[in-house]
Formats: C-alpha cells, structure tokens, sequence
C-alpha cells in the first residue's frame, strides 16, 4: 500500500500532466484555426451590390478624459471621405477632465466649419461606454453606425470601403483590421502589434470566412442600426460589450463581415501598466461575456462546429489560470518524481515534450502565419516567439485575476479605459506619464517572485542534471514574469519622476491605473 508521501506525490504528477493538457487543448485549437485560415483565407467576402443613393451615416466618437487624442480623433473623423449632408458625427464625452473643454471646443469648430457634429457630456457616466454608445443612438439619425475609440486616426475613405457590404440586408456589421501607428517604438509594442495581427489576421479571418462567429473589436468597425436595436441594444453587464453585443446579434441570425484589407490605424499602450490595464479589462469582459452567454449557445439551434468554436473563443483567457498553475508546480513535480523531466531516463518525458512542442509550435506557427499574412517578414516574426511567449507568460497573473474576478466577482464593474499619449516615440510619452495614478498593489511584487522562483528552479534543473528539457521553457517563463514585473516598478518611477519634474494635480485626471 503506498504511503501518504507517495500518494501525494502521485496526486500532485497526475494534477500537473492535467493541466499541461488543458494548455494543451488549447494549443492544438490554434492548428484548427491556422487550417481553417489556410482553407479559407482565398474566400474573401465580395459586396452583393451596390447603393444607388448613399445612405446616412451616424459616427460615434466615445470618449473619456482624453486630453492627448480628443482633437485629433475628432478632425479625423471630420475629414471622412463622405458626403456632408448625409453624416452625422456624434462626440460621446463622459469626461471628469479638461478634456471635455478641449472636445468641446473643437466639435464647436468643425461645426463652424459646415460639419453635422454633435458634442454630447454625460456626468453621471452610467453604463460606462456602452452606455454612453446607447445614449447616443438615441439622438442618431443615420442607418449605419461607425464607431471609433479615441486613440484611433480614421482613414477617410473608409465609409466607401465598407458600407456596400449593407446592401445585403443580413449583414448587420463590418469589422475592419487594426493598424499601429506606435508599431515599432519598443519592444513592448511589438509584441503588442503581433498579439493583435494574429487575432485580426488567422482568429478572425479564420473564423469569419468559414462560417463561424466572430467579434466586433469595439472601434473601426460599421454596424447596421437595426441590428443593435434587434440584438437587444448595447447592454454594460460585461466589460467587453463589443463581443457580448456581436454574440447576441450573430445568434439572432445577422451576419458579419471582416476587412482585413480596410487598415484603421491606432495608438498601442506604450507603457506595460496600461498594456496590463486593458488586458485585464479585455481577459475579464471575455470572461463575462462566457458566464453569460455560452448557456444560450449551447441551447441555441446551431451548428456543432459554431457552438465549438464559440467555446474555444470565449473561454480562451482561461487558460491563464493553468498556466499559472504550471509555473507553481513545476518545482514540486520534479522534487516530487524527477525523473518524469529526465529525457535520458523514462518514457514519459516524451509525453513531455511533446505537450511542450504541441504549445510552442502553435503560438510559433500562429504568430508567424499572421506576420506573413499581413505582409511583414515572417522570419523576424519567428525570432520574436520566444519573447511573444515570455510577455504572455508574464502578463498571466494579472490576467489570472481578471479570469477570477469574471468567474466570481460581481458583474457590474468600472470600466478603467487605457490611457493614450497621442504620440510615438518613448521620449514622447514619458514626458505625459505624470497625468496617469499608479495605484500601488501587490501584483508586480508576486510577478517578480514567480520571475525568482523560476530562476531557482531552472538553477536545479542544471545542477542536478534531472531536468534539461524544461530548461528552455523555464527560462522563457522566468524572464517573462520579470520583465513584465521589473518594467511595472520602472514606468511607476518614470512616473513619479515626471511628476516632480514637472507637477500636475491628480485632481486633473483622477483615473487610476491598476497594475
């Protein structure tokens, strides 16, 4: 009979090969989705006509304390490609800031300048930006909805781009594909920019042109009025109201339309505390979004491979949570039966590696797929992998949280926007860094002790010899943990500097960026 020792020992393996094939899973989801790409990729959605008479358009221009970026969203939108008399731009101000003077203003300009703008402040800010989207279409006149977040420069002949694919009277929303004007100004938004290709370029093209439901990404993209109102209107029960909305209108039978090639260029956090900040709004609105809605999928009269690929979509920040796990046990494990790590002596360390190669040559594959289909060189996308891995290891606990807080927390939370610079270049938004609160919590501290205990744990690995095959994989979870954990420390000094350098009362932006 075996003794207490070794049945925890037993237990604790069995616990560790399960959550390695939860990761796993997920990581062979993505070979689905890279062969629906490669099947589907060539079905590119063709407009089933033409209007004869263009119809009206209604922008809305959300907006929250956006000092840096309100006048240039909202000159761009007013240089939009389309006729006059048939656009209405709507600026949706919940501003606690002198941001809403500057918004104000400008929209008073433009208006002086022949443009159909309406500037419209709400101060009780209910229902956060659903409901100030929802307070707008109550004064909408246009068929058609563009909506655009802040930080983003619309193109102006986007409108003729897309609103053609309304002539089918079943499509209810034309989603274009994120541009990045900051791509290239550090490491950090780079990996960002490759996050987000392969979301825009392999998710949603993959699931788009096979059938399957996709989500509107919240900005740049055109819907159908009627198909808001249908679906149930803007609802602010969830953080991510854009794939709670797109989920129940896709359910109601409207179709969705993705542009890969409409490119709408935008502002990528240049600093990891709101990198954090809207990974975890995003982690835990998709989380909600999937306590909510996944009962009536399932129960929903609809294709198996719909239902399947709405699951994968909408539990997929889950996986954090074993990915945390993973980090943890890794060294009791070994402790526990070092020899399941040792490739020279059992079996079973095949089974191993073969869960580790199953999850790095699918986020590899992935990654490098989306930088080629994009256009970019795909080879330098392939060196990024092992840093692509290390970020989204690092960034697991405060996403960790988000899925918790999803799963457990109450349902109607503060909806805390990133912040935008209007700027590229590190220099340039450093110098701003003292308008945004850094809440001081516990999370960098734990970030950097995972980073340590990893550290020691890859120290053993060597010493002992036991486990040479997780030393890769250690090293990339360590430095992901620290360099997330050391860069929060470093952008709350940068912003402390900047205040002392140059003082600005808290009381002028009052919004704190946890991280």
């Amino acid at each position: 009979m075996p003794s207490l020792i070794e049945t925890i020992q037993t237990i604790l393996v069995g616990f560790y090969l399960v959550t390695l094939g939860v990761l796993t899973i997920y990581g062979l989801h993505r070979y689905v989705q890279l062969f629906l790409y490669w099947r589907y990729s060539k079905k590119a959605h063709v407009p089933a006509g033409k209007f004869s008479e263009l119809p009206k358009v209604t922008v809305q221009l959300p907006m929250y304390n956006e000092e840096y970026v309100a006048e240039r969203i909202i000159e761009g939108t007013c240089k939009l490609d389309y006729p006059a008399d048939k656009l209405q731009i709507q600026v949706l101000d919940d501003s606690t800031d002198e941001s809403k003077d500057i918004a104000r203003e400008c929209c008073e300009r433009m208006r002086r300048l022949g443009h159909n703008i309406q500037y419209i402040h709400r101060t009780n800010r209910e229902g956060y930006k659903a409901g100030a989207l929802a307070n707008g279409l109550n004064h909408a006149t246009g068929e058609f909805i563009l909506i655009f977040d802040a930080d983003f420069v619309p193109e102006p002949s986007i409108l003729n781009k897309t609103l053609d694919f309304f002539t089918d009277p079943n499509v209810g929303c034309v989603q274009t594909r994120w541009d990045h004007i900051n791509r290239l100004d550090s490491w950090l938004t780079r990996c960002q920019a490759i996050f987000l290709d392969g979301h825009f370029m392999v998710e949603h093209i993959a699931r788009n042109r096979s059938g399957r439901f996709i989500n509107f990404n919240g900005t740049a993209g055109v819907w159908r009025k009627k198909a808001i109102d249908d679906a149930g209107g803007w609802q602010h029960d969830t953080l991510t109201e854009d794939i709670d909305l797109s989920y129940r209108a896709q359910m109601r039978g409207w179709q969705f339309v993705f542009m890969p090639e409409v490119l709408a260029p935008a502002e990528l956090p240049p600093e990891i505390t709101a990198f954090k900040q809207q990974q975890h709004r995003w982690t835990k609105g998709q989380v909600q979004t999937a306590v909510k809605l996944l009962p009536s999928i399932m129960k929903a009269k609809l294709p198996w491979w719909i239902k399947a690929e709405a699951f994968f979509h909408l539990t997929t920040t889950a996986v954090y949570i074993p990915a945390i796990i993973l980090s943890l046990i890794l060294f009791p494990v070994w402790y526990a039966h070092p020899g399941l790590f040792d490739f020279n002596s059992e079996k079973v360390a095949l089974l191993i590696s073969s869960f580790f190669g199953i999850l790095t040559a699918s986020a590899g594959s992935f990654y490098v797929m989306s930088q080629k289909a994009a256009g970019r060189n795909q080879w330098k996308a392939m060196a990024m992998v092992p840093l692509l891995m290390a970020v989204g290891m690092g960034v697991s606990v405060m996403n960790g949280v988000a899925v918790l807080e999803g799963l457990f927390g109450k349902q109607d939370t503060e909806f805390v926007r990133t912040p935008k610079y209007g700027v590229t270049g590190a220099a340039a938004w450093k110098k701003k860094a003292s308008n945004y609160k850094k809440k001081l919590n516990l999370l960098p501290f734990v970030e950097v002790g995972f980073g340590l205990y990893l550290i020691l744990c890859t120290v053993l690995a060597i010493w002992t010899d036991t486990a040479g095959g997780t030393i890769p994989f250690l090293l990339i979870f360590a430095f992901g943990y620290l360099y997330v954990g050391v860069l929060t420390f470093h952008s709350r000094w940068l912003a402390g500097r900047a205040r002392k350098e140059a003082p600005v009362p808290i009381e002028a932006n009052p919004e704190a960026i946890a991280a």
